[in-house]
C-alpha cells in the first residue's frame, strides 16, 4: 500500500463534549493523552470513565492497596491534560465480563455526560504491531459500542429512565485509540510534553513494570513519530474513527 493510501485524516472538530471509556488507569496515557490535552486546551469538555481501579495491575502490591494508589495516580494524570471528571465503575480488574451489567453502567454514563465523541481503546483481538490484546480492553470496548445504542433507547435499561437519566442519541463518532485499523490522527506536537507528564503520574505502576521515566518518554515519542509519518511528519496520535 502506498504512503498516500495509508495517510491519516484529521479528526472532526465540530464537537464540544467527549467521554473516554477504558478498562484501567494508564490506558489513556499510553498514547492518547496528548490528543486530550489539545482538546481541553481548545475549550472542549472531556470526561474519563474507567471500568476498574487497576487493582490487579501491580504484581508486588496487594489489590486493596493498589486500587487506592492507582485511583490517585489516574486522577492526577487526568488533571495534567485538563480532565477534571474521572469516574470508576468498580468492575474487577483483569476479569471484566462483557454483559448487561457492564453495558448498563456505560449507558448510564453516556446518558449522564451526553458526549458527541466517545473514545475507547483498541477492542480488537490484536495490536497493530502484533501481539494479543487482553480481554479487559476487548470487553470494555465492545460493551461501549453496544452501550451507545442502549443509551439512546428509552426502553432499554428502563431503571435508568426512572432514575432521571434520559436517552441520549447525540454520539456522532467513536474514536478507537491504538487501533490496528487507524484512519485519523491528531497533531500532538504542542502537547507532547504534557502527555509524557501525564503518563509519569502513574509512578507506582511504571515502577511495578520496571520502567523508568526515560522508558516511558521513549515509548510515547516512538509511537507519536510512527503515527506522524502518516500525518505530515508531526508528532501525532492515531484513531480508528467510526461514524455513527
Amino acid at each position: 500500500m502506498s504512503d498516500d493510501a495509508r495517510r491519516l485524516l484529521p479528526m472532526p472538530e465540530d464537537w464540544r463534549r467527549a467521554l473516554a471509556v477504558v478498562a484501567h488507569p494508564d490506558d489513556m496515557e499510553y498514547g492518547c493523552a496528548g490528543a486530550v490535552a489539545g482538546w481541553t486546551a481548545e475549550g472542549r469538555e472531556v470526561s474519563y470513565l474507567l471500568a476498574t481501579r487497576g487493582e490487579a495491575g501491580i504484581d508486588h502490591m496487594p489489590p486493596e492497596e493498589a486500587e487506592v494508589v492507582r485511583e490517585r495516580e489516574q486522577i492526577a494524570s487526568a488533571r495534567v491534560v485538563g480532565v477534571e471528571r474521572v469516574e470508576f465503575l468498580d468492575h474487577p480488574d483483569g476479569v471484566i465480563e462483557y454483559g448487561l451489567e457492564l453495558r448498563r453502567d456505560i449507558a448510564a454514563a453516556i446518558r449522564k455526560h451526553r458526549p458527541e465523541l466517545v473514545v475507547i481503546i483498541n477492542h480488537r483481538d490484536t495490536w497493530s504491531g502484533g501481539g494479543l490484546n487482553m480481554a479487559d480492553h476487548r470487553h470494555v470496548g465492545q460493551a461501549t459500542l453496544d452501550a451507545i445504542r442502549d443509551a439512546g433507547n428509552r426502553w432499554v435499561f428502563q431503571d435508568l429512565l426512572a432514575g432521571g437519566l434520559h436517552p441520549w442519541q447525540g454520539v456522532r463518532w467513536v474514536a478507537v485509540a491504538a487501533s490496528p485499523m487507524a484512519t485519523h490522527a491528531v497533531d500532538i506536537t504542542s502537547t507532547f510534553e504534557r502527555a509524557v507528564e501525564s503518563l509519569l503520574c502513574h509512578r507506582a505502576y511504571l515502577e511495578g513494570l520496571g520502567q523508568t521515566e526515560e522508558d516511558a518518554r521513549r515509548f510515547l515519542r516512538e509511537y507519536a513519530e510512527a503515527c506522524g509519518r502518516r500525518f505530515g511528519g508531526v508528532l501525532a496520535t492515531d484513531f480508528e474513527l467510526i461514524t455513527l
